[in-house]
């Protein structure tokens, strides 16, 4: 038999939980309890990749192709930030976080299996893909699915947080400078630069170039992907609009290379082989960069215009 007392605590310990649980089933008081369970989560597992997000933040200040990434996760939240709120239920989708937290189990294995045999920033984006996987299935787990889908291409921008693994970046190198390679043979044709080209080294009146992996223009080219990314979910609708604007970036960028080659020379035709180490080579990176933004605006501009009137059609 139990005494009054150990009724009363035995009482009380199973209202408190029927209590949590009818709150944590109440539609509006759950959105707290749901909130506060994603955060603490979003903590819990930042503070068990801590030393991975130091190290990628160490990669971000030494190598300027993966700069851009400390910016991700503060340009993901302020997408979050400013959703509209449509009051989307929040309910646990277990099967999706299930999923998702496989995945970033499988990202773990394979980047401690591996171990030594890969590099620094292949071994990073196998951490990185896991935390993201991880942050992620927490969504689906607190949240539910109908929330994640609202809050899809936030979320999904995350994904920009894994750095290029080094196969992925020497194929992109190669087949930028070939590319560039070939738009700046048409270019000194147009312009009637006598030239004689052999592969990636280009024979020009008192100076030869090769279009070396340098000139790749790589890190431009990925930013200028992501910046069409934003751009299009930003301010387009449509989405075969958003993916021309996005592909629009592939030829922009070969354009964009093939003519600083161009300019460079040029330069170095028409006033001396010194111009090879000029400013405009070695630091005009930002400059190129800058002037492929106009032709990226003007055609979100036109693309915009078009999603327009397009939405005020009956």
């Amino acid at each position: 038999m139990k005494s009054k007392t150990e009724e009363a605590v035995t009482s009380s310990v199973f209202g408190r939980r029927a209590g949590a649980w009818a709150a944590w089933r109440d539609p509006e008081s759950s959105h707290r309890f749901r909130k506060a369970g994603l955060a603490g989560c979003a903590c819990l597992v930042t503070l068990l990749f801590v030393q991975p997000l130091a190290r990628l933040i160490s990669l971000a200040l030494q190598n300027d192709l993966h700069s851009y990434i400390p910016m991700v996760p503060v340009i993901s939240g302020y997408l979050l930030y400013i959703q509209p709120k449509t009051g989307v239920p929040y309910r646990s989708s277990i099967g999706s976080a299930i999923v998702l937290a496989a995945v970033g189990f499988a990202s773990l294995a394979a980047a401690i299996g591996l171990g030594e045999r890969l590099n620094v920033i292949d071994h990073l984006a196998l951490t990185m893909l896991a935390y993201v996987s991880f942050i992620v299935a927490s969504g689906f787990l607190f949240l539910g699915s109908p929330w994640m889908r609202a809050a899809a291409f936030p979320v999904a921008f995350l994904i920009f947080m894994v750095p290029l693994p080094d196969a992925a970046v020497n194929w992109l190198e190669l087949a930028l400078v070939a590319a560039s390679a070939d738009a700046a043979t048409w270019m000194f044709n147009v312009t009637g630069t006598p030239m004689y080209r052999e592969g990636t080294i280009l024979t020009l009146p008192g100076i030869v170039l090769e279009v070396a992996r340098e000139c790749s223009g790589i890190r431009s080219t990925v930013v200028l992907f992501i910046t069409s990314v934003l751009a299009s979910n930003l301010f387009l609708q449509s989405t075969s609009r958003r993916i021309a604007l996005v592909a629009f970036v592939i030829p922009l960028a070969i354009v964009r290379n093939g003519f600083r080659i161009l300019v460079i020379g040029l330069l170095c035709v028409h006033i001396g082989p010194h111009m090879i180490d000029s400013f405009i080579h070695h630091r005009g990176g930002p400059i190129f960069f800058a002037l492929s933004l106009i032709p990226l605006a003007l055609i979100l501009f036109w693309l915009r215009r078009h999603d327009k009137r397009v939405d005020v059609r009956p």
